[in-house]
């Protein structure tokens, strides 16, 4: 779009016109000395935002599937590296990764990634994965380039084939890849970056240098040292190797749980926030805890009340959008998140048991079976996530939900993204976690009781995803299942005489009207 047509009937600012019902979102990149605003995005507010879950659950072809609806698909940006390396010793039987890391613009690297990790018809189901580096402080460069390329090749599928927006989910408390994952998914054309589990107050200004083509840092969390000691880098010119071209600046959305955080993010951010998410406990995944102190339900789960409930009243007069998550995944409720102001909702249990997600088969037939007899129910377990947030267990039979499966399991910590970052007394970095074996956490300077219960989210998340490592004897590692309380209605969604619904029956009923 050129200056004048820019110009023509535009105010600088955020704008919002009406088109065929829905509202388009139009926002200024920059503004040039006449006060003209030059537009970067024109996108359709969604009225459905498909969320981004565990490790590749969201996967390209969910994502595509609800981009290619009108809506907006999101892909989860968890330990992307993780799932392409694993994937492509699968051996990539249909193609997909290897044709779009034929499009990534940077062969060399690409070349050596297809060399180290690519095995023709697939490695022997008895053998274990290749492992990848961990990610650190200042991780190894082959590391890196694997991130970058995963993240592209993510969203290049996703967004293959249609003209809809794809999305990319991260994790706040995931900091050590997210300088190279967003570099990746941008390379990529990513149009909508989420993200949640923290407060992520650099990222719109890192997304603001990324797409100039300029280095980016990213302050890291390090237990006992001060704060901005220590930060993450990234330079795109050292990455390419010359000049790279500028890249589009996604839209921003926070995922928050108060009207608090939304505010100070709004206000506080160092670049643009172009929305939120606001999400209560009834969401599957990482919740945030309980305002004030924690206390237990009889049944062991955090107790809620009154002051974690979102003051919707205030999130609206920030003039931003926002989206309701948690429980909003059933007929009527789109309906009542736009009459509380909101652009739409985001719901994720009802699209993690559908045909396109990355859920194995038999666990997805295992959660529809208990959701059909009534007896689906998820657990807000206060200690099973290493990052030390609740987070959503589906209770599954031979899953690591399982208190005998988690007894007996033994303590293996080789990936790495959840581990917590602590300031040695020499003044370096050191990386311990709770799930790791309990005397390695506490020669590190760990306290016990932060042991008791924690599970490896890490290795648990891929094996539901059928990308579980082998152990000793060729034991794989049980999947680990995360469902929101909606799980117990996801049988609704199957039609008559079916035992599998698709992404676009959830899209179908929850755009009907009420």
């Amino acid at each position: 779009m050129n200056n004048a047509s820019a110009s023509d009937g535009l105010t600088c600012g955020l704008l919002q016109a009406k088109s065929r019902g829905r509202f388009l979102t139009i926002l200024p990149r920059r503004l040039c000395a006449g006060g003209t605003a030059l537009i970067s995005h024109i996108m359709l507010n969604p009225r459905i935002i498909q969320g981004g879950m565990g490790v590749a659950v969201s996967g390209w072809m969910l994502a595509r599937a609800v981009s290619r609806l009108g809506q907006l698909g999101v892909v989860s940006g968890t330990a992307l590296a993780v799932v392409l390396a694993r994937r492509l010793q699968q051996g990539d039987p249909e193609g997909h990764l290897r044709r779009a890391i034929s499009q990534f613009p940077y062969p060399s690297i690409s070349d050596r990634i297809l060399a180290e990790y690519f095995i023709e018809g697939g490695k022997a189901p008895n053998v274990p994965f290749k492992t990848i580096p961990m990610p650190t402080l200042h991780p190894r460069s082959s590391l890196v380039d694997l991130t970058v390329l995963a993240n592209f090749v993510e969203v290049f599928l996703a967004k293959e084939g249609h003209s809809g927006v794809v999305g990319i989910n991260y994790l706040e408390k995931i900091q050590l890849p997210t300088l190279y994952s967003l570099y990746g998914a941008m390379l990529a054309g990513v149009d909508y970056v989420l993200m949640g589990a923290g407060i992520p107050r650099a990222i719109p200004g890192v997304l603001d240098r990324l797409a100039e083509g300029l280095p980016a840092d990213l302050p890291i969390d390090v237990a006992d040292a001060a704060s901005g000691e220590f930060t993450s880098s990234f330079d795109p010119v050292a990455f390419a190797s010359g000049k790279p071209s500028p890249l589009k600046r996604p839209l921003f959305l926070a995922i928050v749980s108060s009207a608090t955080l939304a505010i100070a993010l709004a206000r506080k951010s160092n670049g643009r926030v172009d929305g939120f998410v606001v999400e209560g406990p009834s969401a599957g995944g990482h919740n945030a805890p309980p305002r004030g102190p924690l206390h237990l339900s009889s049944l062991g789960e955090p107790v809620y009340g009154v002051r974690d409930v979102p003051e919707l009243d205030k999130i609206q007069a920030l003039g931003l959008p926002f989206w309701l998550a948690g429980s909003y995944g059933r007929p009527g409720k789109l309906a009542e998140a736009l009459a509380q102001g909101a652009a739409g909702v985001q719901v994720g249990t009802a699209f993690a048991f559908c045909e396109e997600s990355g859920i194995s088969p038999e666990l997805k037939q295992q959660a529809l079976k208990q959701s059909r007899s009534g007896q689906a129910r998820s657990f807000a377990d206060p200690l099973a996530s290493p990052a030390g947030f609740p987070f959503k267990i589906a209770p599954l039979e031979n899953t690591l939900s399982e208190k005998s499966a988690y007894d007996t399991r033994h303590r293996v910590c080789d990936l790495g993204y959840l581990r917590r970052l602590y300031r040695k007394p020499d003044g370096t970095v050191g990386y311990r976690c709770p799930a790791e074996p309990v005397d390695v956490f506490l020669r590190k300077g760990g306290i016990l009781e932060d042991t008791v219960g924690r599970k490896c989210i890490c290795n648990g998340l891929p094996a539901t995803v059928g990308l579980g490592q082998l152990r000793s004897g060729s034991t794989p590692e049980l999947p680990l299942l995360t469902a929101g309380d909606d799980w117990a209605s996801v049988a609704e969604f199957l039609k008559p005489g079916c035992d599998t619904y698709t992404a676009a029956d959830v899209v179908e009923r929850l755009l009907a009207p009420p």
